[in-house]
């Protein structure tokens, strides 16, 4: 691999996390696969949906467990995951973002965290920072949120992954806008359209926002055969750029997976076109973007409530 930047293509797995599997090792064996036409494709990364590991569940002993059993069950079997994924990056050369997996927090309880996993064996870390009210509630998951937002460098770009709400938050865009990010990953995971278009409504605007490329693929399948947490799962897949006229004007990038509630299948993978970085990068430094000219703060701002009766 170069360290030199260039255009990626990324695989986009829309996983349907209703097929149920009968251990981690048949698990696994499906990301293999997602993992092996990724690198036909020439794609640098596969990128999974948060909470991935809710398919687990459908192995978990006394099925459906107790709601705020869940988080535990899943957390105690995240390590020999990610070691069984780790070999299957090496073997095929594509990073994997590995969805969103519980883990234990070193000050008790868990933390919702995404694992970049990279060829050469580095792991990068992303703990979700905004949580949803269900993924607080004590008679529920009850996870504790981030405290750090971690950019890394991988072959020449800079990457950030904001999991689901976390695209959904301005102020942590507007921290971004400094950063110079090359292509940020959304994982997420929706339970209704109005929710997946949150996700990808906001991913589109950060886009925009942060001259970027943003990424951003979900869930799908109803799990209440096994999941007491998760039910009815609706998203897709797609790829968003700034609104430039010389990116298309719409800010799409290639044909998006329509959301969607069911597959018969694993989940569809969108295999994007090559992320237009290389031009995105030009506009947010030359500062030559049709209105963007750079990173903008309201501090100096004064707001004012007039009441004119």
């Amino acid at each position: 691999m170069t360290d030199s930047p260039a255009d990626p293509v990324l695989a986009l797995w829309a996983t349907n996390i209703a097929r149920p599997v009968d251990s981690l090792e048949a698990w696994a064996a499906l990301v293999d696969e997602r993992l092996e036409q990724a690198a036909k494709a020439g794609a640098w990364m596969l990128v999974m949906p948060e909470y991935a590991s809710v398919q687990w569940l459908s192995f978990a002993p006394g099925r459906p467990l107790p709601m705020a059993a869940e988080i535990a069950w899943m957390a105690e079997r995240a390590d020999a995951a990610l070691a069984a994924l780790k070999p299957l990056v090496e073997r095929h050369h594509v990073a994997l973002l590995a969805g969103t997996l519980p883990v234990a927090a070193p000050n008790g309880g868990y933390v919702n965290r995404a694992h970049v996993l990279l060829p050469g064996g580095a792991t990068i870390a992303q703990d979700k920072l905004s949580l949803t009210p269900d993924e607080q509630h004590v008679d529920g998951w009850n996870l504790k949120p981030g405290r750090e937002l971690n950019l890394f460098r991988w072959r020449g770009l800079t990457w950030a992954v904001t999991i689901c709400l976390d695209v959904e938050q301005p102020d942590l865009a507007r921290h971004l806008q400094e950063q110079g990010v090359d292509v940020l990953l959304v994982p997420s995971m929706t339970e209704t359209l109005a929710g997946y278009h949150r996700v990808f409504d906001c991913a589109k605007a950060r886009a925009v926002e942060l001259m970027t490329c943003v990424v951003a693929c979900g869930t799908v399948g109803d799990c209440t055969a096994f999941s007491s947490g998760i039910e009815t799962n609706i998203s897709g897949a797609a790829a968003f750029v700034p609104c430039e006229p010389t990116l298309g004007d719409t800010g799409r990038w290639g044909t998006a997976l329509p959301p969607r509630a069911t597959d018969p299948d694993d989940g569809p993978c969108l295999i994007t076109p090559p992320l237009p970085t290389t031009i995105a990068s030009r506009l947010r430094q030359s500062g030559t973007a049709a209105v963007w000219q750079g990173p903008w703060s309201a501090d100096h701002i004064t707001i004012r409530t007039l009441d004119p009766q």
